[in-house]
């Protein structure tokens, strides 16, 4: 294995039983969505005939991402949400993502996938997946700790007339403990307003004011202090995405990436991305002065990650 950088190709399910207990201080990743697309991979993950069953290989997933995990350690996990289509003939109906595109067809898909009907899921219906994803892995005994929402300044255009154009994803915030290393200073924003209370700036107040980024300020009594004004980072994160000019598929941008490594990451420690894709978190990870572990399991994807890392091939699996 390479001391800063680890691609390893092959299922994460079983790559990961390969990587030792408590070895890596954050994971951060965003899986196959159930219904987006078929990759052309025999034992992708997203393509599972029902919602419980993709949520069933998540617990398996992270199961083994808690054990590799360090007890004071994170994960930031996306997860984008489907619907259920209207009926496709008898046999069932036919999954699409939010948007109503069908699975298979955003680029490498192969066409409809047809799904048997569900028990309580009617055509239409917005499954959910995110939350039922979460849910599970908070009965698993992880920490639920935040839904992080990830607004989209530039959304698929979405040509529905009965329900709002989708604009947003959730990251979910887990942790193996109570508490966890989460450097809240890193990833510190401007206050908008000059701040005079330590309730409302958050955290890291002195004399009642922040005390992170410079700022000069004259209030109504004609008083002017040059203090560092910063507040708590917000739940709403607005990222624009962007494509990847090498990968014909969504890519996980940078700017969700970052402020996840900053806050669950030290310095030199190591970020874990069990569906790396095109190695995004890798990227990010090398440009902040941390380690990664990639996992990926199209070989073609791998060829593409160590290209965008600039780094020799890691251990294939």
């Amino acid at each position: 294995m390479n001391d800063i950088l680890t691609i390893l190709q092959g299922d994460c399910r079983e790559v990961l039983k390969a990587l030792p207990s408590e070895s890596v201080q954050c994971c951060v990743t965003s899986p196959p969505y159930w219904g987006l697309r078929d990759y052309g991979h025999a034992e992708q993950i997203g393509l599972e005939e029902t919602p419980e069953a993709y949520v069933e290989t998540m617990r398996q997933v992270f199961s083994e991402v808690w054990r590799v995990l360090r007890d004071d350690g994170t994960l930031f996990l996306n997860l984008g949400d489907s619907y259920y289509s209207s009926p496709s003939g008898q046999n069932g109906t036919t999954g699409t993502l939010d948007g109503g595109v069908p699975c298979g067809g955003a680029g490498t898909g192969t066409g409809r996938i047809r799904r048997p009907p569900h028990p309580t899921l009617k055509p239409k219906d917005l499954v959910g997946i995110p939350w039922r994803v979460a849910f599970a892995l908070q009965a698993d005994g992880w920490w639920l700790r935040q839904d992080i929402i990830w607004a989209k300044s530039n959304p698929m255009p979405e040509s529905v007339t009965d329900r709002c154009t989708k604009s947003h994803e959730y990251l979910f915030l887990l942790s193996k403990r109570e508490r966890y290393y989460f450097n809240a200073e890193a990833i510190a924003e401007p206050c908008e307003t000059p701040m005079d209370s330590k309730a409302r700036c958050g955290f890291g107040s002195k004399d009642g004011k922040c005390d992170t980024m410079e700022y000069s300020h004259s209030n109504e009594t004609g008083k002017r202090w040059n203090k560092t004004e910063t507040r708590n980072k917000r739940s709403v994160w607005t990222v624009t995405t962007k494509p990847c000019a090498d990968a014909h598929f969504a890519t996980f941008p940078p700017d969700l990436i970052k402020p996840c490594i900053l806050a669950g990451c030290p310095l030199g420690e190591t970020v874990l991305d069990p569906f790396s894709g095109s190695g995004t978190t890798g990227m990010v990870a090398l440009e902040l002065g941390r380690k990664a572990i990639l996992i990926e399991l199209n070989p073609e994807y791998v060829e593409l990650a160590q290209g965008r890392c600039n780094v020799t091939p890691g251990l294939a699996m």
